[in-house]
């Protein structure tokens, strides 16, 4: 294989720091496992999120346990959790917090003093985010990328790791505010949280029929999730998987001459230089989380689905014959396979 594109990790310290990432994934899972039944996918997607560092968009039903299953990962890694319910009158300040003027009742002299508001957390769960209007989409803006919010001119830092994990709804769209393409590329996944077998719904309504539901454990905390984002970045990756990861991204812009004719016939918008950066990224924490120290084609492909079906906008040919982004992806993959070597 070609040269990687890392430093040496034949190191007792980086195989030392391995070994805790494996036994504290392990771990989260079983406590994850302990409260939710099944959507094994979508527990490694939101793992793969916050081993990276990003935000994550989850599309499901209403009642497919999206808080439960936020909030109870949350608390497995040990991190604050806070909840916002968008609606269409939340104000920017309801999730930033804002200033108020308090007064000091020995001296009478008043001061503007900062209310930090929700976002100041960890873990924050953005509820129904497209049912919020645009101006308070985007005071999410500054912190999923700069990891700051600005009020009355004033600068405030949060402190990492800091996850946005936002909810969609694909039913009752009336009345809701799509997001932003700018806002839509701030997520590394999008995610769709489908419903249970028939066998893992039985298991749910049993859990929640006849008692209380047992809680998840913390088994790991911040500053070790810190340790474990800069494990990923180290983690091999060879010149020819990366350039691979390049050249399918690419192929996914029309205009490009490697395109396929799917993606030419149905396609308005490919994939950001961001959108690469974050496959590579999440190939890396998906090889760590299968026990390997390297990143493999496959490790790619089985992130492009989720990784683009928010980036890869479609045009009226697609909407007029019925082919969804999933099914357009999935041609892609098939028309760029993966190389022999």
């Amino acid at each position: 294989m070609s040269a990687t594109l890392i430093p040496n990790t034949e190191t007792a310290d980086y195989r030392e720091l391995v070994h805790r990432f494996r036994d504290a994934e392990v771990r989260i899972r079983e406590q994850v496992r302990r409260v939710i039944v099944g959507q094994e996918d979508v527990v490694e997607h939101l793992l793969l999120t916050l081993w990276v560092g990003g935000h994550c968009l989850i599309t499901g039903m209403p009642g497919t346990a999206k808080t439960l299953l936020v909030r109870t990962l949350a608390a497995a890694l040990g991190l604050k959790f806070k909840r916002i319910q968008f609606t269409p009158d939340l104000m920017p300040t309801d999730v930033t917090g804002t200033d108020i003027i308090e007064e000091d009742v020995t001296t009478g002299h008043r001061k503007w003093t900062f209310v930090p508001g929700p976002i100041f957390t960890n873990v924050m769960l953005a509820d129904e985010i497209n049912r919020t209007p645009p101006k308070t989409q985007s005071a999410l803006l500054e912190a999923m990328q700069e990891l700051s919010c600005t009020v009355r001119g004033t600068t405030y830092q949060l402190d990492p790791p800091f996850f946005v994990l936002a909810t969609q709804n694909p039913i009752e769209l009336e009345g809701t505010y799509p997001l932003p393409e700018a806002q839509l590329d701030r997520f590394l996944f999008n995610v769709i949280l489908d419903y249970l077998s028939t066998d893992d719904e039985m298991l749910v309504v049993s859990r929640n029929t006849s008692g209380e539901l047992p809680m998840a454990d913390a088994c790991t905390n911040a500053g070790e999730i810190r340790e474990f984002q800069r494990l990923v970045k180290m983690v091999p990756i060879a010149e020819s998987v990366s350039r691979y990861a390049v050249e399918l991204f690419r192929a996914t812009r029309p205009h490009e001459a490697s395109a396929p004719e799917v993606i030419k016939k149905y396609v308005n918008y490919g994939a950001s230089v961001r959108a690469t950066q974050f496959l590579v990224l999440a190939a890396k924490a998906r090889a760590l989380g299968h026990g390997r120290y390297h990143v493999t084609y496959e490790d790619l492909r089985a992130l492009v689905l989720p990784v683009l079906r928010h980036r890869v906008l479609t045009n009226f040919h697609a909407e007029s014959d019925g082919v969804s982004v999933d099914e357009i992806l999935r041609r892609l993959l098939e028309a760029i396979p993966a190389p022999k070597d």
